[in-house]
């Protein structure tokens, strides 16, 4: 790996193109290694992932809403949407927004956590869409898939967005442009200008994921991948950007981030060297934040412990610094402890989330966030005695860089009425390469197959697994084909639609 040295240039000192970010973002793109057979296997674990929770969030509002403004946009031979019928296709870029949504919208497919935060797995519509417009088969797939968890996670791990409330779809964009020109290889000098545009047009604030969190938590990263496909085919057309979007006087780092002051170092694999980044990404077991997937599971195995969580006086959930800051009390959100607050904005509550899954003994995609559920008094109660603290051990280990003592997990105290204490801690999900049941295929397997389920028909559950098992050896035509069509016998008939411009 090389280290790459950023900051903020003056626009009569450079940098030369060659020094910059962006550029060195494309030549890692345009690099033609092999893909080892482990990133293959783990993207085809990561399609079978995606696919699973966009089955499960299928019938949601946000999702048919984003399917409906992208079926007005028909092309030939375009790209698929999941859940219609393979025959329809639309422009990819709208595929892109589609599926985009409905992997996003559960909060339940795969994480990066280190300086920022990311979603790798937002990074496959997009890529996967101009494949199947573009006429692409399973080995360019994969190939350009690699290169955008690669970039992502070299973003995550070098950049830090949320310190200065910058969504981290700022890293998305530039990813998922990266990888779409490792898989049309259209030649460095474009894919830079592609990786500068997406960059300057998805940088947005975090207010997405603060307050009152909306629809368009889901909706953002779908964006990013939609701009990420347009500034593709705008570079390919000869035209330019934003230059140098990183390091200009007035740019991204200069004013948005930390400033002249500060340098930034971004890891990238050197010339020749095989794009591993998806090695270092995990999945989720539960449909929650990603800081909270640890937590669900200590909160499983002290559920008999505590037993009548009336007899709960206080609990503390000692963690990182942004476990307490982002999901945690330390927000300052009064939402996240409010009863009728949005599924967004549960999804973001960890003193939510650990009180159900106390009391239920799991944790569920939809049961769990039931408006009944969240406004059960019983559970109101508890929620209201959980709070987070910072800890300063667990803030180390969250920005460990040694994948052994990286944790993003906690240690609870729970102080019971009759002064008894329960105390336990956990380091990493179950889920996680390093838990106690890491997801290999089989587990990718069974989790598509159970959100699937009553949405998806086993005949197609079977016909879209068996493609994703001959992943690098499709046809551009089998590439078109990577998609599943919805069970219409079990769709339900009265699901509310609206309308809007188009």
């Amino acid at each position: 790996m090389v280290q790459h040295r950023v900051r903020v240039h003056r626009s009569s000192e450079g940098p030369a193109k060659e020094d910059q970010l962006a550029h060195r973002i494309a030549s890692v793109a345009t690099d033609p290694v092999k893909v080892e057979p482990a990133v293959v296997e783990m993207v085809g674990n990561r399609i079978i992932d995606n696919a699973a929770v966009a089955a499960a969030s299928l019938r949601r509002r946000p999702v048919r809403s984003a399917r409906a403004q992208a079926t007005r946009h028909p092309l030939d031979p375009g790209a698929t949407i999941m859940g219609t019928p393979t025959s329809t296709r639309v422009s990819p870029e709208w595929a892109a927004w589609a599926n985009g949504v409905a992997v996003r919208e559960l909060d339940f497919h795969d994480t990066f956590l280190a300086a920022d935060y990311s979603h790798p797995g937002d990074n496959i519509p997009p890529i996967l869409a101009v494949a199947q417009h573009m006429g692409k088969d399973g080995r360019s797939l994969v190939r350009g898939i690699a290169t955008g968890y690669e970039i992502q996670v070299a973003l995550v791990k070098g950049i830090c967005l949320h310190e200065h409330k910058i969504d981290h779809i700022a890293h998305l964009g530039p990813s998922a442009a990266a990888g779409i020109g490792t898989l049309l290889e259209p030649g460095t000098e474009v894919v830079y200008q592609a990786v500068q545009q997406a960059l300057h047009v998805t940088t947005t604030t975090r207010q997405s994921r603060k307050g009152e969190i909306s629809s368009w938590k889901a909706y953002a990263p779908a964006f990013a991948g939609k701009m990420a496909v347009e500034s593709v085919d705008r570079a390919m057309r000869g035209e330019g950007a934003p230059s140098p979007a990183y390091e200009g006087e007035d740019g991204f780092i200069a004013y948005l981030l930390s400033g002249p002051d500060v340098e930034y170092v971004v890891e990238l694999p050197a010339p020749g060297e095989a794009k591993r980044g998806i090695l270092e990404t995990y999945t989720k077991e539960h449909s929650a934040e990603y800081q909270s997937q640890a937590l669900i599971d200590l909160a499983r195995r002290l559920g008999p412990k505590v037993g009548d969580t009336s007899k709960v006086r206080a609990i503390t959930i000692h963690t990182s610094h942004h476990t307490h800051y982002v999901i945690g009390t330390g927000s300052g959100d009064p939402q996240k402890m409010d009863p009728q607050a949005s599924r967004e904005t549960l999804d973001h509550s960890i003193p939510y989330i650990f009180a159900v899954a106390l009391q239920d003994g799991e944790w569920h995609h939809e049961r769990s966030y039931a408006p009944e559920r969240a406004q059960r008094p019983d559970t109101v109660e508890l929620w209201h005695k959980i709070s987070t603290v910072e800890d300063p051990e667990w803030t180390e280990r969250y920005h460990a860089t040694d994948p052994n003592k990286k944790a993003f997990g906690g240690r609870v105290v729970v102080e019971m009425a009759d002064g008894s204490v329960i105390e336990d801690e956990i380091a990493m999900a179950d889920a996680h390469p390093l838990g106690a049941r890491p997801f290999t295929r089989p587990d990718y397997v069974a989790k598509f197959r159970a959100l699937a389920d009553g949405v998806v028909s086993p005949e197609e559950q079977n016909r879209f697994l068996g493609l994703v098992e001959r992943l690098p050896e499709l046809t551009a035509e089998e590439v078109r084909q990577l998609t599943f069509t919805e069970d219409t016998a079990t769709a339900p008939r009265d699901l509310p639609t609206s309308k809007g411009i188009f």
